[in-house]
Formats: C-alpha cells, structure tokens, sequence
C-alpha cells in the first residue's frame, strides 16, 4: 500500500509541474504575440507646440526617428519670406512658425548639429548643410530634411496623422 501512495504522490507532482509549466508556455506565447509597448505607441505622436522657445532646437522622437522642432523667430520667418522654398517647409500653429523635420541627414543619415548662432544644420560625416528651415545649403545631401507625416491640432501637432497641408508638401516635392 505504501507503494501506491508514493506513486500517486509522484504523478500528482508531476501533474502539477506539467501544469504550470504549460500555464507558463501559452502566458509566454501570447505575450509574443503582442505587439511591444513601443510598437504600440509609435503611431502617433502628440507635440504642444506652446512649450517651445523660438530659436532653440528641441529633439523628440517618433517611430524610433528623431525629430527636430524649431520655433521661427519673427526675424527668421521674415528671412524665409525671401526664400519661397523655406516657408513651403514651415508649419503654422496658432500664429507662431515651426520647422518640423526628421532630423536625419538624407545623404547617409546621420543626425546634423545645430548652430543657434548662424541658424544652419551642420552634418559632420560629409560636411552637407541645412538653413534653418531644413533645406539643403551646400551638398552633398540630395534633399532637405523629410517631414513626417503631420496634422495641426489646435495648438497640437499629431506626428502620424496626414492633413491637407502635409499632402500639399508632398505634392510640390518639399517632401518624400
């Protein structure tokens, strides 16, 4: 008799471990499935554009990219007046101005420096530069920076989200 309960007493333990262990496989399974947290929350991305300061570059990111975003001074807005290109590339919140881009150099992407006293992108790998409203001053990049896909809420901006604006953009080639 002893026999028998020390046998139940085993196949009741292994039962138990094949249990958890099972409970623990499909826990696992499903959590691959998911997709990550980070996946998740790359779709959009929501920007308050009245926290930032005119002249001074802020580096947020969007869908692992960064993403560089300048207030324009009125003095700079007047200076891209005078160059028809670098108002096409600005987005107007509000009544303020505000270069938006993905902050990649589009020759080999590397991530440009910005130079608050001369107001210019400078990529160190090849020398390539950028006024401040991205687009190219003296090469070897092909383009000025991309602009991500935008849409102007309130004084938001949803990185993300297409508008009629960003369609514009794509449309006279100031973007891909």
């Amino acid at each position: 008799m002893k026999n028998s309960s020390r046998r139940g007493f085993m196949g009741m333990a292994f039962g138990a471990v094949a249990g958890v262990g099972a409970v623990a496989s499909l826990y696992a399974m499903k959590k691959s499935w998911d997709p990550l947290p980070s996946v998740k929350a790359a779709g959009f991305t929501t920007l308050d554009m009245s926290i930032y300061e005119e002249n001074v570059l802020v580096t947020e990111k969007w869908r692992g990219k960064p993403i560089f975003v300048l207030k324009m001074s009125n003095a700079m807005v007047e200076k891209a007046k005078a160059k028809q290109s670098d108002m096409d590339r600005l987005i107007k919140v509000g009544d303020a101005y505000y270069a938006v881009s993905i902050g990649l150099c589009t020759h080999l992407g590397c991530i440009p420096g910005y130079n608050a006293s001369t107001e210019e992108f400078l990529c160190a790998c090849h020398g390539g530069m950028y006024d401040v409203a991205g687009d190219v001053i003296k090469a070897p990049p092909p383009r000025g920076f991309d602009i991500p896909p935008f849409k102007v809420d309130g004084m938001n901006l949803v990185l993300g989200e297409t508008s009629e604006a960003y369609d514009k953009m794509k449309t006279n080639g100031t973007t891909l």
